[in-house]
C-alpha cells in the first residue's frame, strides 16, 4: 500500500541507504511481526479449542529455526505480491490467492495425507506454506506424519532466496519508476 497512490515509501527510499536495504527492512519488519503474532497465538491454543489440547514442543531448535525462516519467507512473499499486484487489486488477491494457498498449504492436514492424489501432492510443493506447515508440524506434533525437518528448512531457504530476489527486484522497479 505504501507504493500505491500515497507513495509513502518515498520517504524511506530517500534515506541514505540503498533501495535494496529498504526492501530488506520491509521483509525483516514483517518477519518480526510474524514472530510476535506466533507468540500471541501459541498460548491461545489452551483457551480456544472445545476439547483440551496438550502442547508439547518436541524440538525447540526446529521450532525456532523454522519459525524464523518461515517468517522471513512470509515477508518475502508479501514483498513479492506487493510489488507485482497493483494496490487497488490487493483485496481481490485474498480471494484468488490466499484461500487456495492456505487450503493447499497443508495447514489443515499433513502433506503425507495427500498420497492418494499423487499429482496434487507433488504440485503443492511449489507452495512455501507447505514447508512452513510441515516444519512446524515436525516441531510440535512429531507423532503426526510429516516431512523431515531438513527438507522443510532447505525448501524454505530456497524460497527465501528466490522470492527475496524477485521481491527486491520488483520493489526497486516499482519504487524507482
Amino acid at each position: 500500500m505504501e507504493i500505491g497512490a500515497t507513495r509513502e515509501i518515498h520517504d524511506r527510499v530517500m534515506s541514505p541507504l540503498p533501495v535494496t536495504w529498504v526492501a530488506i527492512e520491509k521483509v525483516v519488519f514483517s518477519a518480526v511481526q510474524s514472530i510476535l503474532a506466533a507468540l500471541v497465538i501459541f498460548p491461545l491454543v489452551y483457551f480456544i479449542p472445545a476439547t483440551p489440547v496438550e502442547v508439547h514442543v518436541s524440538n525447540w531448535m526446529a521450532l525456532i529455526g523454522i519459525l524464523i525462516v518461515a517468517s522471513l519467507v512470509a515477508g518475502t512473499v508479501g514483498l513479492f505480491i506487493g510489488t507485482v499486484v497493483k494496490p487497488e487489486h490487493i483485496a481481490l488477491m485474498f480471494g484468488i490467492v490466499v484461500v487456495p494457498v492456505t487450503f493447499f498449504g497443508c495447514v489443515y492436514y499433513p502433506w503425507a495425507a495427500m498420497h492418494n492424489v499423487r499429482w496434487l501432492q507433488i504440485l503443492v510443493l511449489i507452495n512455501p506454506l507447505v514447508y512452513m506447515s510441515e516444519g512446524l508440524r515436525t516441531a510440535l506434533t512429531p507423532n503426526v506424519p510429516h516431512m523431515p525437518a531438513w527438507v522443510s528448512f532447505f525448501a524454505l531457504l530456497i524460497g527465501l532466496g528466490v522470492l527475496g530476489t524477485f521481491g527486491v527486484k520488483g520493489f526497486i522497479r516499482r519504487v524507482l519508476t
